[in-house]
């Protein structure tokens, strides 16, 4: 018990939150933990866990918060992030000339290295050993760009648990009918003829798709519309900001090219609208489980289904 309350306190020191979290994360996320612990124990290979959510859910912190639990339960778990498979600024650059311009935007299917997290997910899933290390990549959002391969993040032993957490990560391509009226601004007057929008489609469901049957389970922070996305993703960009002030008091430079103003930010998500839109809709509909949130992220019911249908909360 004590070394769970020391998880707890640990952890909500280094992300700077309230108690409020933790009484949260006890209700709604650990007995998830607790079955995925369970499904571990029972595959050879490490346990793949897929989670979803649009930008400023808490995808991210949940991600992290699993790995604690799950090391405070004598398990080795990583979490990886797709933002960190975005190609580098040059090969956008390069993708917008051949392609869309629309594509020197990271963020939509068609911005990632696909191929290298294929490569990535294969050597986490067979193992990593003592001999035979594997490099996660990292992206740097400040600077907009990958970092070095020297500074990638290393893994030298082999997982148990595998956390895979992405904005798109479970979309599925929609139907050529689906494409042509546009969503917003952003498709209307920069991509007319649908060429940009035909193209993330299309990767969607060459590169992206055969990627989720890596995948042992899926979850989800469910926002309760696109309309919150702007001020959770505001809210992001505040705390990327407050975090390079910190680090420039400490290091001659800090490349801060790729922080946005709110203007951009309103921009940005457009990139996202379409995907995030239909995912709202689609992916309740087959993950294993489904955390509802409100406007203020405070989740207001939980669905799951599957492996995971024992769980509290409303049930399919």
């Amino acid at each position: 018990m004590s070394d769970a309350k020391d998880m707890y306190q640990t952890f909500l020191a280094e992300h700077q939150l309230p108690e409020s979290y933790a009484n949260s994360a006890r209700r709604h996320f650990e007995p998830v933990a607790q079955h995925i612990l369970a499904l571990q124990g029972l595959k050879q290979a490490p346990y793949v866990v897929a989670l979803n959510g649009c930008q400023g859910s808490g995808k991210s912190t949940l991600a992290d918060f699993l790995v604690s639990w799950f090391e405070a339960q004598g398990k080795r778990a990583l979490a990886i992030s797709l933002d960190d498979f975005y190609l580098t600024k040059a090969e956008r650059q390069r993708l917008a000339k051949s392609v869309h311009p629309l594509f020197e935007t990271r963020g939509v299917p068609g911005t990632h290295d696909t191929k290298l997290m294929t490569q990535v997910l294969t050597e986490l899933s067979m193992g990593a050993t003592l001999n035979s290390s594997i490099n996660v990549p990292r992206f740097n959002k400040a600077a907009d760009d990958r970092v070095a391969a020297s500074e990638w993040t290393v893994i030298s032993e082999p997982q148990d648990i595998i956390i895979l957490e992405g904005w798109c990560w479970g979309a599925r391509h929609q139907s050529p009918d689906a494409l042509i009226s546009p969503v917003n601004e952003l498709e209307a007057k920069q991509d007319e003829q649908g060429q940009w929008r035909s193209h993330v489609n299309e990767v969607l469901k060459t590169e992206y798709e055969p990627l989720y049957a890596l995948m042992d389970c899926w979850l989800m922070l469910k926002a309760p519309s696109f309309d919150c996305v702007y001020q959770w993703r505001l809210e992001q960009e505040q705390k990327l900001q407050a975090r390079l002030a910190q680090w420039a008091q400490t290091q001659k430079k800090v490349d801060a090219s790729g922080v946005m103003s709110s203007a951009e930010i309103q921009r940005f998500i457009q990139f996202y609208q379409r995907i995030t839109e239909q995912l709202l809709t689609t992916l309740p509909d087959w993950a294993d489980v489904v955390w509802s949130l409100s406007d203020q992220r405070q989740i207001q019911s939980c669905l799951s289904r599957n492996t995971f249908s024992h769980l509290e909360g409303e049930q399919v």
